[in-house]
C-alpha cells in the first residue's frame, strides 16, 4: 500500500506504474477474474494474535532468501477491500471496552507465530492475580512481626494523616538525588496549597567530600538563600530577634519553620524525626555520614546559621504521596495509601498499631492507635514464590547491580520495563526466520524501502532502550502506526521499520505492561483487603493516592490495574467500584510538609523552645570555646599595653618631679 511518510517520499520516491492501453489492462483483468472463480482458490487461514488477526502469508518466498517477504507494493489504485483490513479487538475487555482502536494490515505468518510466543510467556492471569495477593498478605504479615523480611513494613513514627482542613506555612527540603530542592507551602485550609520552590543541582565535590558537614553546610545555606529570597520579611524579623538573645533565658518564642526533609537514601528510623544513615547510593558517598542521624546534622548547620527552622520530620516519598493525596482528596474519606508507579515502586499505608508486633524503637504518638507503614514492596518475592519469571526477567536481574534482591520492582517498574522489552525483542531479531527490523528487497515493505538498524541502536545496547517510547507504541492506533515507526526510527534507529515491525513491539511492550499493571494491581488490591475496610458499610470510598510516570502518563494503566482488581478474591466488582485511585501530585514537598505539620501537633507544649534553647546553649558554649583559646594571646597584649601606659605614667611622673 502507498502508506509513505512525507520525508521517506521524499528520499524514496514511489515509482510510477506503467501505463498500458487499456484493452490490455481490461482483458487481463477479466482473465485473472475468470481464474479466481474456476479455480475457487481459497484464502489462507487468519492467524490469531494478541490484539490483531493476519491473514497474509510471507513464508512462499523463505526458499529464495533467508529472510521472510513482506507483501509486494500495491498502488494506491489497487488498495485491498477493506474486509481485509480487520480492526483489532479490545485486549482488556474491562472497563474501556469501548475505545476505538486501529485498524492495520496483519503480521505474516512467522513473526506473528513468534510474536503471539513472546506476549504469551508475559500473560498474568485473575487465577495468578490471586495467587499473588495471598502471597503478597502473607509477606505483609511477616513483616509486621519481625525484621529481615522481604516486605520491610517500617514504622515511620507518622500517627495521622491530614483530612484537608488544616492551615500554615512550612518548609520542604528533599535531597534525593543530583538536586537539592527548598520548597515553601501554604496550605489553605480547604484542600488547597500554594508551593513555592527553588532547586539547585549539588555540586560533584560534595557528594564526595572528605567530611558530612561540607555537603549539609551547603544544604543549609540553601535552606537560608530561599528564605531570604521568598520569605525575607519574616526572616530577617526573626534573626533579628534570634541575635538579640543574650542567653538561653531570655530566649523568646517566634514562629519557627518546622521543615519535612525527604532523604532517598536507606536510613533506619529511630523517631518521626530522627533517623541513621544506612548507606549512600546514588553516586554519593561520604563515609563519617554512616551510622549519624541525618536530622541532626542538617539542624546542626541550620543553628550554625541561626536560622528560624526546625527539622520536623523525617520523610519517605511513599508517605509523603499518601500525606499529600490525604489532604487534597475530596470527600470525608482520608487516603489508606500512598504508592509510587514511575522510575520505582513502592508503597506506604495506614496500619493499626496493634499488629506491628516487632518492637518499635524511640517514641510515637499512641493515641490514635494507628501509624503509617513503608512497605518496601519493591522486594516482595525475592524469594520467587510466585513471582513469573521469563528468560528475559532472569536475564535483566543478573545484569541489574542487585542482583537476587527487588524483584517485584524489576516486573514492574519503568526503570525495568524498557530493559525487559529490550531483552526480548533482541532474541526475536536473532531469529533470521521471523526477521524482525530486517529487509533485504525494498519492494517487500509498504513503505518502499529496505528496513535496517544502526550498530549503534539502543536495541543492540544493555539498558538502551528507553520506557518512554513503550508509552508511544501504547497511544499510537493509527492504521500505520506511523508515529510508533517513526520513533523506532528517530530514537531507536531502526531505519524504515516496516508495519509488521511496529506491530510486533507494539504487542510484546503492551504485554511487559499490562503485566506490569496486572502486579500494581497485587499491591493495591492485598493493602485493600488488609484495611479491613472493603465490608465496612460507613466507608464508602476507599482513596488511594498514586505518583509516577507509569500511572500518570501511561495509557490506560490504571483502566488495567483496575481491570485486574476486579478478579481478586474478596474485592470483586463492588470492591472495585469502591477503591478510588487518583494521581498525587508532589509528595516530596507538599507530603513533605504535612508531615511537619503532623509533627508539631504531636509536640509537647514547651518541648519545641526547649529544644530551642538547647541549641543556643549550645551555640553559646562554642563562642566560649572559641575565646577561650584566643584568651592567651589577648592576655599578653593586654599586658604589654598596660606595661607601656604604666612605664609612660611613672617617666611623666619622674618629669614633672624633675622641674
Amino acid at each position: 500500500m502507498a502508506k509513505a511518510k512525507a520525508r521517506c517520499r521524499t528520499r524514496w520516491p514511489l515509482r510510477r506504474p506503467r501505463i498500458l492501453p487499456f484493452a490490455v489492462v481490461a482483458a487481463a483483468a477479466t482473465v485473472l477474474a475468470l481464474a479466481l472463480f474456476v479455480l475457487q482458490l481459497p484464502l489462507p487461514a487468519p492467524v490469531d494474535f494478541f490484539s490483531h488477526s493476519f491473514s497474509h502469508d510471507r513464508s512462499r518466498s523463505r526458499s529464495h532468501h533467508p529472510y521472510f517477504s513482506r507483501p509486494p507494493y500495491v498502488p494506491a489504485a489497487r488498495l485491498e477491500p477493506a474486509s481485509d483490513i480487520c480492526l483489532k479487538p479490545t485486549p482488556f475487555p474491562f472497563p474501556i471496552s469501548n475505545i476505538p482502536l486501529a485498524a492495520s494490515h496483519p503480521l505474516t505468518m512467522a513473526l506473528a507465530a513468534e510474536t503471539t510466543r513472546v506476549v504469551s510467556l508475559f500473560d498474568f492471569s485473575d487465577a495468578d492475580v490471586n495467587a499473588h495477593v495471598q502471597e503478597f498478605l502473607r509477606q505483609m504479615s511477616e513483616g509486621l512481626k519481625r525484621d529481615g523480611t522481604s516486605i520491610s513494613q517500617i514504622p515511620t513514627y507518622v500517627t495521622g494523616v491530614p483530612d484537608g482542613t488544616e492551615k500554615g506555612l512550612y518548609l520542604a527540603v528533599d535531597l534525593g538525588g543530583t538536586n537539592f530542592r527548598v520548597c515553601s507551602v501554604m496550605l489553605n485550609g480547604d484542600t488547597t496549597f500554594n508551593l513555592t520552590y527553588n532547586k539547585v543541582a549539588i555540586p560533584k565535590d560534595l557528594m564526595v567530600a572528605k567530611t558530612s558537614r561540607e555537603l549539609f553546610a551547603f544544604l543549609a545555606k540553601q535552606i537560608e538563600l530561599f528564605l531570604r529570597e521568598h520569605h525575607a520579611d519574616h526572616f530577617e524579623s526573626s534573626t533579628r530577634r534570634r541575635h538579640t538573645a543574650s542567653t538561653p533565658q531570655g530566649y523568646r518564642d517566634e514562629h519557627i519553620f518546622r521543615l519535612g526533609f525527604t532523604f532517598s537514601f536507606p536510613v533506619k528510623q529511630l523517631g518521626i524525626n530522627k533517623g541513621k544513615l544506612i548507606r549512600w547510593t546514588k553516586g554519593f558517598d561520604i563515609p563519617d555520614a554512616i551510622g549519624k542521624d541525618v536530622c541532626a546534622l542538617l539542624q546542626a548547620e541550620i543553628d550554625r546559621l541561626r536560622l528560624p527552622v526546625k527539622v520536623a520530620a523525617l520523610v519517605n516519598d511513599t508517605v509523603g504521596t499518601l500525606m499529600a493525596r490525604s489532604y487534597t482528596s475530596t470527600g470525608k474519606h482520608r487516603s489508606i495509601l500512598g504508592g509510587i508507579f514511575g522510575t520505582g515502586t513502592n508503597g506506604a499505608y495506614i496500619e493499626k498499631t496493634k499488629n506491628i508486633t516487632k518492637p518499635i524503637e524511640g517514641q510515637y504518638d499512641t493515641t490514635t492507635g494507628e501509624m503509617v507503614v513503608n512497605t518496601e514492596w519493591g522486594s516482595f518475592d525475592n524469594q520467587l514464590n510466585v513471582l513469573p519469571s521469563t528468560p528475559w526477567d532472569r536475564a535483566l536481574d543478573g545484569s541489574s547491580v542487585n542482583p537476587g534482591i527487588q524483584m517485584f520492582e524489576k516486573r514492574v517498574s519503568g526503570m525495568f520495563l524498557g530493559e525487559i522489552v529490550r531483552l526480548a525483542v533482541l532474541d526475536m531479531m536473532k531469529n533470521d526466520e521471523v526477521s524482525l527490523f530486517k529487509d533485504i528487497d525494498s519492494s517487500f515493505n509498504d513503505w518502499r524501502t529496505t528496513t535496517n538498524i544502526s550498530s549503534e541502536s539502543g536495541v543492540l545496547r544493555a539498558w538502551g532502550l528507553d520506557s518512554a517510547i513503550l508509552s508511544v507504541a501504547a497511544s499510537d492506533n493509527s492504521p500505520e502506526l506511523s508515529t510508533l515507526r517513526q520513533e523506532l526510527e528517530n530514537n531507536l534507529h531502526v531505519y524504515n521499520p516496516s508495519l509488521e515491525d511496529a506491530q510486533s513491539f507494539k504487542a510484546v511492550a503492551n504485554a511487559v505492561v499490562r503485566r506490569a499493571a496486572r502486579l500494581s494491581a497485587v499491591a493495591i488490591g492485598a493493602v485493600a483487603l488488609q484495611s479491613g475496610k472493603l465490608d465496612d458499610p460507613e466507608e464508602e470510598v476507599l482513596d488511594i493516592g498514586v505518583d509516577g510516570s507509569l500511572v500518570e502518563h501511561y495509557p490506560f494503566f490504571r483502566d488495567m490495574i483496575y481491570e485486574a482488581l476486579v478478579a481478586v478474591d474478596g474485592i470483586g466488582p463492588e470492591g472495585a467500584k469502591k477503591i478510588r485511585i487518583g494521581i498525587a501530585k508532589d509528595g516530596s514537598g507538599v507530603g513533605a510538609a504535612l508531615i511537619a505539620l503532623v509533627a508539631q501537633r504531636m509536640e509537647k507544649p514547651g518541648d519545641f523552645l526547649a529544644d530551642l534553647r538547647g541549641d543556643i546553649k549550645r551555640s553559646l558554649d562554642a563562642m566560649q570555646a572559641n575565646n577561650a583559646i584566643d584568651e592567651p594571646s589577648m592576655s599578653t597584649t593586654a599586658l604589654v599595653v598596660g606595661g607601656l601606659i604604666g612605664v609612660a605614667a611613672i617617666a611623666a611622673i619622674w618629669y614633672n618631679r624633675q622641674r
